[in-house]
């Protein structure tokens, strides 16, 4: 891809932006709003629901544009009955009738085929579009994907852990593959901050690292979770700046190992 506007959403057939944003971290309404009139389409309503991403929604649906969004809807439930009761509640939340991703959250093993079932069950009520898996387990995905019920896959992925590369991208390589949406790009702030820095380097911008994710064309998504205005507007920014050259490549991973020996296995 050479460009972080729009990609193919997989096999789904959905024109998506290339940013995601998250619910979580807090920002206001017209920071989703602004990002929505930008291209970013993709909007992750995961653990921590604020009313900002909420807000955003409802006003975006009520201006006519929910064909437009991508609301993707996360489940952490093991329990198959809760599962389809947490979507439910979700939906009323955000005043729509179906998620378009139902997102089946943080397994590291394979999820069982009783929860597998009923999202199927779920998918074929018309309650959700399409399924997709997280986790942190990179082996598990390709063997996931040779099952064929999974249309996206969300996937850590950070200049400090770049294991993805040959565990899940590599992986990957059929026509036929689920689309793949990077997270924790910032690695939880530590690419950001001065103090972890190799000697001499200055610290990466947090639109640095939105681009080392999306310069990798295995990467349909990267997701980005805003605290405020200021670092939506600073995420976008790499829509503007496109992929990072070889030099700009170079200098990010040296950080990304830095910060990977120096900063712990898991923040």
């Amino acid at each position: 891809m050479d460009s972080f506007k729009t990609a193919t959403l997989g096999q789904t057939g959905i024109k998506v932006g290339r940013l995601g944003v998250a619910a979580s971290y807090g920002a206001p309404a017209r920071a989703f709003e602004e990002a929505f009139e930008r291209g970013c389409n993709y909007f992750y309503w995961g653990s921590q629901r604020r009313s900002g991403m909420r807000q955003a929604i409802l006003n975006i649906c009520q201006k006519g544009n929910r064909d437009d969004l991508i609301i993707v809807v996360q489940s952490y439930s093991r329990s198959a009955f809760l599962m389809e009761a947490f979507l439910k509640k979700a939906l009323r939340s955000l005043a729509i009738d179906y998620a378009d991703v139902l997102l089946l959250g943080w397994h590291n093993k394979r999820p069982s085929s009783r929860l597998l079932d009923k999202a199927i069950a779920m998918q074929e009520k018309g309650l959700c579009g399409f399924l997709g898996l997280s986790g942190h387990n990179r082996s598990l995905f390709p063997l996931l994907a040779e099952q064929g019920f999974y249309d996206i896959f969300h996937v850590r992925y950070n200049a400090a852990h770049r294991g993805a590369e040959n565990e899940v991208f590599a992986e990957l390589q059929d026509e036929a593959r689920p689309a793949v949406v990077s997270y924790t790009a910032t690695r939880w702030g530590q690419l950001l901050n001065p103090k972890k820095m190799p000697p001499g380097e200055q610290p990466m911008r947090a639109s640095d690292c939105y681009r080392f994710a999306l310069s990798n064309p295995a990467v349909d998504v990267c997701m980005c979770g805003p605290k405020n205005t200021a670092q939506m507007r600073e995420a976008l920014r790499s829509l503007d700046l496109g992929p990072l050259n070889e030099n700009e490549l170079k200098r990010v991973r040296k950080i990304g190992d830095w910060v990977h020996v120096h900063s712990g296995k898991f923040f």
